[in-house]
């Protein structure tokens, strides 16, 4: 029986994890709570805000009491709150939007990822980090990141490349929920094309939604279904990736597992939802569970980042994100003015 499992059945074991881990988690959760205020309050960025306060208290990552529960927030809760993305997919959007339209994002986001790490290896940065910000940028943003960094080898800069793409990747998105719409009308696309366009190009759930339902409740519902559609394509990603690093991680490194936990635990999740098999009554506290968790861990990777090193990354990675963030929009946008959706 492994450490890990004899916790679990141990109960006084798990008390006494429970205690360690409760001083830095119960922190994560504060600042997490005080970022969704700003975010309800004043519409700033709801990550963009959780990550900003947390890096000030970098500090107490290292401290003996508090590290380890911020540890476990920026990891653990990470991965409860990937898997339960699950219950907000389902088959029954992929016939909503027409399985057409799914396989060119598919391709854009294929596309995206791979030609992100060509790109990091041409600009001086590493695979693992054109993966990261490439898989951020065309999938779901933040919780992308988040996602893809928990399967990537351990790296003397990955929580500042983490940092850096969750900043970045969100003030990208919340520029594209105002340019996007205004770009689209001056491109003539109708309402319905406008929805694929914002749904299929802008970074986070949230900015989609604004800048859908900006447009009209038609624009809105069909560019929230299909972000969703990309929310879906974390999993064979993920998958995927972790392939890969077992593939070429060292003979003396532990590999990563074949299938990740909470990777399984989502398409298992989504899974039920496509047989309407998870109450409704289940499935919106759980959504709202997975958001609260993903901001949660999000500000523990913050309290994770030293500031000094953030800056670091330099203006080159800023462009590359740049970059990315055009050529999907770019990658989405020919298909409908050719008239191929």
């Amino acid at each position: 029986m492994s450490a890990h499992t004899a916790t679990l059945t141990d109960p006084r074991r798990l008390l006494a994890r429970a205690k360690v881990l409760a001083p830095g988690t119960a922190l994560a959760i504060v600042l997490a709570m005080a970022a969704q205020f700003l975010s309800n309050h004043y519409g700033a960025p709801v990550m963009l805000m959780a990550i900003l306060l947390g890096i000030p208290f970098h500090f107490l990552s290292e401290h003996e009491n508090t590290g380890p529960g911020i540890t476990f927030a920026a990891k653990g809760l990470l991965r409860i709150g990937v898997a339960l993305l699950g219950l907000r997919v389902s088959l029954d959007m992929v016939r909503q939007i027409g399985w057409g339209f799914v396989l060119i994002i598919g391709l854009c986001v294929a596309v995206t990822i791979l030609g992100s790490i060509l790109l990091a290896r041409v600009v001086g940065k590493d695979r693992a980090f054109g993966f990261l910000t490439g898989g951020s940028v065309a999938i779901c943003g933040a919780s992308a990141a988040m996602a893809i960094s928990s399967i990537l080898p351990q790296r003397e800069t990955a929580e500042r490349d983490l940092s850096f793409t969750v900043i970045s990747v969100t003030a990208f998105s919340t520029v594209a929920m105002i340019v996007y719409p205004i770009l689209a009308q001056s491109l003539g696309l109708d309402q319905h094309l406008t929805g694929l366009f914002l749904g299929g190009t802008i970074h986070d759930v949230a900015q989609v939604v604004g800048a859908g339902y900006s447009v009209s409740d038609e624009t809105g519902d069909i560019a929230t279904v299909v972000k969703l559609i990309r929310v879906t394509m974390l999993a064979p990603v993920v998958l995927i990736g972790a392939l890969a690093m077992r593939r070429h991680a060292p003979a003396a490194e532990a590999r990563p597992p074949l299938l990740p936990g909470f990777v399984a635990a989502f398409l298992l999740l989504a899974a039920l939802n496509s047989f309407h098999l998870v109450p409704e009554a289940v499935i919106e506290p759980a959504s709202a569970l997975s958001r609260a968790l993903l901001v949660t861990a999000v500000a523990a990777v913050g309290m994770k980042t030293s500031l000094a090193k953030l800056a670091d990354v330099g203006g080159t990675a800023i462009a590359m994100l740049a970059v990315q963030t055009a050529v999907l929009a770019a990658l989405v946008l020919i298909p409908l003015m050719l008239g191929l959706v």
